[in-house]
């Protein structure tokens, strides 16, 4: 007999300064995901816009402030425009394994690269080896570390170029985060790589979405999010595809 199933209890975090837009704050509502309906509970949580950190599923609860939307790409009918083909045939060698969520030096020494180069004054610069292996290893869902590699050589593993922390999902690959090396120049765009490896991993495997996590419009951080169609949004009224007129803005910072 199966313990039944409770309603789970929410809580809202006190305001902080937005990391991503300026003058404003930013504010969570969060839950715990425990117990033996927690990976249940992540996915019906994540098919209403929330994301997964260690134990805890929240969403954005801005006041006055809905800048931040949930996305995610429908892989059936995802097809690579041409830079992405490009790509995808440029790091065809590499070597692509799902682990399980266990966290390395190697990881971490990665990790320490990508934010030094991406983000030196970001949020996470003060990670460290503990914190990260908390963010890989504390997971009550299936979770998986998708490491990508240089071509093994001479019976040796090649170079981590890459990682990913996934959760799979009845419906589809959340990516929770990921990072790559960014200062390789005979390896441009790792990271746009990674993403479309989801999503054609999530097509093959027949699931129909890749969630890409939250989006604002007009954020040039976040424009990479959107080069990936079709592409759908989570608004009040529920999932629905992004309009060409939707997507001008993101072309444009892709351009600049």
């Amino acid at each position: 007999m199966t313990a039944p199933f409770r309603f789970p209890r929410f809580f809202v975090t006190s305001p902080t300064a937005c990391p991503y837009l300026p003058g404003k704050q930013e504010r969570k509502v969060f839950t715990e995901l425990t117990g033996v309906h927690a990976t249940e509970l992540n996915d019906a949580l994540g098919r209403i816009g929330f994301r997964r950190s260690q134990g805890v599923a929240y969403r954005p609860s801005c006041a006055g402030c809905t800048a931040c939307v949930s996305v995610r790409v429908v892989t059936p009918d995802f097809v690579p425009n041409a830079t992405q083909r490009k790509l995808l045939k440029r790091h065809a060698d590499v070597e692509v394994t799902a682990c399980r969520p266990w966290a390395t030096d190697e990881q971490y020494q990665l990790l320490r690269r990508y934010l030094a180069t991406r983000h030196p004054g970001g949020g996470m610069a003060g990670m460290d080896e503990e914190d990260f292996a908390d963010m890989v290893e504390h997971s009550p869902v299936n979770s998986l570390m998708m490491e990508y590699r240089q071509p093994a050589a001479h019976g040796r593993r090649g170079k981590l170029l890459g990682a990913c922390l996934t959760d799979r999902q009845a419906d589809g690959l959340s990516m929770i985060y990921s990072f790559f090396a960014a200062d390789l120049p005979d390896r441009p765009g790792l990271g746009n790589f990674i993403i479309m490896d989801h999503i054609l991993r999530a097509r093959d495997a027949g699931l129909p979405y890749v969630y890409l996590g939250y989006w604002i419009k007009g954020s040039r951080r976040m424009a990479y999010k959107v080069r990936y169609r079709p592409i759908e949004v989570l608004g009040p009224a529920g999932w629905r595809l992004m309009t060409e007129r939707e997507l001008a803005p993101a072309r444009e910072l892709e351009l600049a």
